[in-house]
Order: C-alpha cells, then sequence, then structure tokens
C-alpha cells in the first residue's frame, strides 16, 4: 500500500490533534508518522500526516468534515522537502567506537552525549537519510532512540525543480 504525505492546516485549539488522529483510526487508515508545530499564522498549527490508505480521497474528504481543519493539501514526493530528527543511543563498547563515530560522521550526525559503553547521536535530514544510519549502526546494538516524525513543506513553485541543498 502507497504512503501519502498530507499538509493539514488546523486551527491552533484543544482537542484537534485528538479529533484528526481518532477520526483516522476509526476509518482504520494507518498514521506512520504526524507531526504537529506552528506556522506563520497565528491561530494556526500544520499537521505533517504520513498515512498509508488504500483511497486517499476518502482520508481528505473525512478529515474535511472537520470544524477546525482550515486547508489540505497532499504533497508530492517529488516536489516535497521533508525531515526527520532521531535522537538514538548507540551501544559503544568493545572497541566500536571508532568505528561509530566514523559512520555519524559520513550521515552528519552529531554526538549529543557520551558515556563508557555509549554513545547518543542527533541526525536530522530526509527519512531516507536517518533510516540509512539506522540501519548502518543496528549491529552495534540500539539502546535507545526516539524520532520526531516527518515534517514537509512543498517547494516554492519558482525552484520546484531545484535539488535538496
Amino acid at each position: 500500500m502507497k504512503e501519502s504525505t498530507l499538509s493539514v492546516l488546523v486551527e491552533d485549539k484543544a482537542g484537534v490533534l485528538a479529533r484528526v488522529s481518532s477520526l483516522l483510526a476509526r476509518r482504520g487508515f494507518n498514521i506512520h508518522s504526524l507531526a504537529v508545530g506552528p506556522t506563520s499564522e497565528p491561530h494556526l498549527s500544520r499537521m505533517t500526516i504520513v498515512v498509508e490508505a488504500p483511497e486517499l480521497e476518502q482520508v481528505k474528504k473525512q478529515l474535511n468534515k472537520l470544524v477546525n481543519v482550515v486547508k489540505i493539501t497532499e504533497l508530492d514526493q517529488v516536489q516535497t522537502v521533508e525531515q526527520e530528527v532521531m535522537l538514538i543511543r548507540v551501544a559503544s563498547g568493545g572497541g566500536k567506537r571508532t568505528e561509530i563515530l566514523e559512520l555519524a560522521q559520513i550521515f552528519d550526525a552529531t554526538p549529543v552525549d557520551v558515556s563508557p559503553s555509549s554513545i547518543m547521536f542527533s541526525i536530522t535530514g530526509p527519512p531516507r537519510k536517518v533510516n540509512d544510519f539506522l540501519d548502518l549502526v543496528r549491529p552495534h546494538g540500539i539502546v535507545e532512540l526516539v524520532k520526531s516524525g516527518r515534517v514537509a513543506l512543498a517547494r516554492d513553485a519558482k525552484n520546484r525543480r531545484a535539488k535538496a541543498v
């Protein structure tokens, strides 16, 4: 089943997140990622929802029925900048520290906490980059990890052919 990314502008009011997520859950849509934050417009928040649904139009119709939803935009993967943040603590005992730090350098992951037995990294970037780093450090042992969920915006119409910097 195809993953789709929706950018949903909503009124910044209590309970909106709960109504959106429960609506999607009740309809059986699988939410892969949901991130919410303020926008440049006062009193509005932007939800970035990555959802797996056989009928995306059905998802959009259901969301449009909610009073607090202002606008829904389906984001095209090619014309969108997506970012994710991950904090990950990797076991670093047994002489593996140098190898792990070299991997981190390749992926621009920043060490943010070091102990005798582990290193915590912060990594930001497109979901694929974050997941590739996770896959490469997994054999060393993941102690803990947390991801932010995706945030995404459509590219400016004038720059739609430009690559990510």
